[in-house]
């Protein structure tokens, strides 16, 4: 039997051209994962999809980079897929494990979309080195001003309890531990 997995990455993102192309190539039943990065191993269908897969299916895709982006992850799978006599298609690269070819060409494809997955890795650090060195502050205000962490202080000192000074502020009580510590 042959079955087609697809995934987008955002939620905005529409499957129907990997749908038409799967449906095109033969696919009986799809299973489709939405909104969800080829990054992250949470995909709950095509996990459903890995574990119907019998001897003698083939698991078809449209592209390479929508099974997965790692290449030791990709390699696993399809080496599992192998192992099990499932074999693999993608549309696009046209790869196909049936053949020598088709397996160096789905290597090297893999490899390539490494190396392109290090590379927005790589400039995304990059930019997020050259946004704090512009200033650019990263991660979540502060709940409490220093103002609020100096009053906040001096009460603690003039002997009210941590607990009371916390709901005056209306923040919770180790936030403002984790402030009096930070400041």
């Amino acid at each position: 039997m042959k079955y087609g997995d697809a995934r987008v990455s955002t939620d905005d993102q529409s499957p129907a051209l990997q749908l038409a192309a799967l449906h095109k190539a033969g696919c009986k039943t799809i299973f489709k994962d939405d909104g969800l990065s080829g990054a992250t191993t949470k995909r709950p269908a095509l996990l459903r999809c890995l574990k119907k897969l019998e001897h003698g299916d083939t698991l078809t895709v449209w592209k390479l980079d929508r099974l997965g982006r790692s290449l030791c992850d990709l390699i696993t799978m399809l080496d599992s897929l192998r192992d099990r006599g499932v074999k693999f298609r993608s549309l696009t690269e046209a790869i196909d494990t049936e053949t020598p070819t088709g397996r160096v060409m789905w290597q090297m494809i893999g490899v390539l979309a490494e190396l392109e997955r290090s590379l927005i890795s790589e400039r995304a650090r990059a930019g997020v080195k050259a946004a704090r060195c512009r200033g650019v502050k990263f991660g979540r205000k502060p709940k409490l001003t220093p103002q609020q962490i100096g009053h906040a202080r001096k009460l603690i000192d003039d002997g009210q309890r941590r607990e009371d000074v916390a709901a005056l502020l209306n923040v919770d009580r180790t936030t403002l531990y984790r402030a009096l510590l930070q400041a």
